[in-house]
């Protein structure tokens, strides 16, 4: 009797936050993680011993999304090791904040920021696409933000940034819907994560109608339906999670 093929899903920046909590729900679906990480050895490590914890499988494997090179060395050498398999679900998590207004941002903080979130969305994207399309079966996943739809003052790197990935979603999606691939972004809001651990949220709670920021776990709950055969006439769509918030 042959056995079911190892499903895997790469979840870059996956240590903490929002990438986090979507490795630990897409372990408990039958998938293999793939836990991408930049530096935080420590917290990728967590996430890894937290799934396991919880029956699922995962591996490690750090690379910079923003580093051309470094991105498509990993891929080939995971590959390498996995001749027989592919990446079937990729989740674009990684992000950064360096907010500023633009009249004092450096220029390096707005480079940094565009670099993570959509030269990495490319590099991971672009490495992983040929096998989902010759296999007839991908879902991508792209994590942007309410702030690259609405806009948010102080935030014009990451609100370009999240925008460009918007606008990069429903163009691939028509690109590969014929072979089975969806793709799609998530638009969280407010959520309790490192990222937004600066932020006041008792001022903040009170422009959701919601009345809270949401949790990292609902915004996972999202990315699963999306992955899921369920979703499979979903596709170029920005689904947002924000607790109310409409521009």
């Amino acid at each position: 009797m042959e056995m079911n093929p190892t499903k895997y899903a790469l979840v870059t920046g996956a240590s903490r936050g929002i990438g986090r909590a979507i490795a630990l729900k897409l372990s408990t679906e039958g998938y293999k993680i793939i836990i991408n990480y930049a530096s935080n050895t420590a917290a990728a490590e967590k996430t890894l011993s937290d799934i396991k914890a919880l029956g699922g499988s995962a591996e490690l494997l750090q690379f910079d999304v923003s580093d051309s090179k470094a991105t498509l060395e990993a891929l080939q050498t995971w590959k390498s090791k996995h001749p027989e398999e592919y990446i079937s679900v990729l989740v674009n998590n990684a992000g950064i904040r360096k907010d500023n207004l633009m009249m004092w941002m450096p220029q390096e903080d707005w480079r940094d920021v565009l670099s993570v979130s959509l030269d990495g969305f490319f590099h991971v994207t672009q490495a992983l696409l040929k096998d989902m399309l010759v296999k007839k079966w991908g879902r991508i996943v792209n994590i942007v933000s309410l702030s690259g739809i609405k806009g948010m003052p102080g935030q014009a790197n990451y609100s370009a940034a999240k925008g460009g990935l918007v606008a990069a979603t429903k163009a691939l999606a028509q690109e590969v819907a014929k072979k089975r691939v969806t793709v799609n972004a998530v638009a969280p809001g407010f959520i309790k994560t490192d990222m937004t651990a600066d932020l006041n949220e008792a001022e903040l709670k009170s422009l959701i109608p919601a009345g809270r920021f949401g949790e990292p776990s609902e915004v996972a709950e999202l990315v699963a339906f999306l992955v899921s055969e369920s979703a499979a006439y979903i596709t170029g769509e920005v689904i947002s999670i924000n607790g109310g918030i409409y521009t």
